[in-house]
């Protein structure tokens, strides 16, 4: 496979209706948000995870796509058989055999040659990677007002529940949501971290489907919780070598987002995106998907 070897940055748009992006768990699972300008936020994590469970269904039991931070899975166990390699057995200095171990773990797994990992515990210790793609929290257009919705279950969980009812069988519960939201996050992808021997191998091809799981990724994670979310808008920056052509902040900030008409959003078409193209130096490629 072709190491990526251009520089990029990108900038993801992402709506919310009625749910809940990614509750804190410290809150009561409410919507993440900044406490001082009221913007929702949506980690880095989360954003991840949802990238990582698209590699899962695009490319089930595909040499090279595993997911080493897989639900519920044991880290320590699935580093296990890069020390069963014939590869690492063979070494006799434990820093030759870490070494070995991390290429291996890069060269199996999506994640970790994407966004690297830690796997320096004591057990099947693989090393540091240092993963080529970055991602920033994805921080709300504007403030947000999260709803607290009472919800109503018809049964009860257990017998004692229904007899303490008197066969009024029904369950009270409390559901969190966001009417509507458009979350804006940007992200680096450095190529000199995918490339030498150092590097995670991270191609040309994981490019590809790394972008394929951005623009598609929230069309396989439905859920209750989480309403209605859709990916609404992907501007890639592609310089022309490893080094990069122009600085980051200023390729992110020729993206700007305005509001059409009074009253709180409702809908992605309450928003206009705009590229000021004049700001982008001619060395640096731009690609839009809406």
């Amino acid at each position: 496979m072709t190491i990526i070897n251009n520089r990029y940055e990108f900038v993801y748009l992402f709506d919310v209706e009625n749910g809940n992006p990614n509750g804190d768990p410290d809150a009561g699972n409410t919507p993440r948000i900044d406490p001082e300008t009221g913007h929702g936020l949506v980690t880095d994590v989360c954003l991840k995870r949802k990238i990582r469970n698209f590699v899962e269904i695009a490319k089930p039991g595909k040499e090279g796509y595993n997911i080493y931070i897989a639900e519920k899975g044991v880290l320590s166990l699935t580093r296990e058989p890069a020390y069963k390699t014939e590869e690492v057995k063979k070494l006799t200095k434990k820093e030759d055999q870490i070494t070995a171990a991390r290429k291996w773990m890069c060269a199996n797994f999506f994640d970790v040659r994407t966004f690297g990992a830690v796997m320096s515990t004591k057990e099947n210790n693989c090393g540091q990677v240092r993963g080529p793609v970055q991602l920033t929290f994805a921080k709300s257009v504007e403030p947000i007002i999260p709803a607290e919705i009472s919800i109503t279950r018809m049964a009860v969980e257990t017998e004692k529940e229904a007899k303490a009812q008197d066969g009024d069988n029904r369950t009270m519960g409390r559901k969190h949501i966001v009417p509507y939201a458009l979350y804006r996050a940007e992200g680096f992808i450095s190529a000199h971290l995918a490339a030498g021997d150092k590097g995670t191998g991270f191609s040309e091809d994981d490019l590809a489907l790394f972008w394929q799981a951005l623009t598609n990724m929230f069309d396989h994670d439905h859920s209750a919780a989480r309403g209605k979310m859709s990916a609404r808008g992907l501007v890639v920056f592609k310089h022309q070598d490893t080094l990069g052509n122009a600085p980051a902040h200023t390729l992110f900030e020729a993206v700007t987002i305005s509001r059409n008409g009074d009253g709180p959003a409702r809908a992605f078409k309450d928003y206009t995106v705009a590229v000021d193209e004049s700001a982008i130096p001619a060395e640096v490629a731009m690609k839009i998907h809406f």
